[in-house]
């Protein structure tokens, strides 16, 4: 989860996360490397008394700043369009789990078991432990798997919603009457926190998510339980 003063992304707990902060880094490079080259020239600018009485056209340096962003996006697209198709490729999952949107709370069934449903709500700050995160825990957490593939289906009974976990570069939208679904691979145990990050009614904000993420022993008790 974020903590106090973290500027950047959180430490990614799988592998498209991984990718999506490479492919954050290599934009950031290329917006830097840019944006100094931009900024050189603007401020040699201010500086530059040279002038030419006889310059009428400039073929040559308009290919240049013409064919060189191109080139650079290029740079940028090819990387986007590989993540993109990552994060729709759906590798037989090990555990499928069908999360479902209501105005404020989560809920979720585990259909591969004996249809396991439980509802998700956040635990008011009356009622919070000393351990306990404000606005983000839960009554009945998520228990997932680690190192395996987990498919989830999202969808909503009411308006719009978003099941968004960033440790795990996971962003659905559940839509009313439509099914959405995704892939992610948990590689290390924790708990993983999460908000729905569509603004569609009064404290919509305030609907957390938590996974717990165990090894697969844990979990076949939890389920046996």
């Amino acid at each position: 989860m974020s903590t106090w003063a973290n500027l950047g992304l959180q430490d990614s707990a799988s592998p498209l996360m991984e990718q999506l902060i490479f492919f954050h880094d290599h934009a950031l490079l290329i917006l830097v490397m840019i944006t100094v080259l931009v900024g050189y020239l603007m401020f040699m600018l201010f500086f530059n008394s040279y002038v030419n009485r006889f310059l009428l056209h400039g073929q040559l340096i308009e290919m240049i700043w013409t064919i060189l962003p191109a080139v650079i996006l290029l740079f940028i697209a090819f990387p986007s369009l590989r993540l993109l198709y990552l994060l729709d490729e759906i590798n037989e999952p090990s555990v499928t789990l069908k999360s479902i949107g209501h105005q404020w709370y989560w809920s979720y069934e585990y259909s591969d078991f004996n249809n396991i449903e439980f509802d998700s709500y956040m635990i008011p700050t009356n009622e919070l432990t000393t351990d306990g995160f404000r606005l983000l825990d839960v009554d009945n957490r998520i228990v997932l798997p680690m190192n395996s593939q987990i498919r989830i289906l999202v969808t909503a009974a009411d308006v719009i919603h978003s099941w968004t976990i960033p440790s795990l570069g996971v962003k659905v939208d559940g839509t009313p009457g439509r099914l959405n679904q995704t892939n992610f691979f948990i590689n290390r145990p924790g708990l993983f926190y999460g908000q729905c990050s569509e603004i569609c009614g009064a404290n919509h904000s305030f609907m957390p998510i938590v996974i717990e993420s165990v090894p697969t022993n844990y979990f076949i008790k939890w389920i046996s339980n």
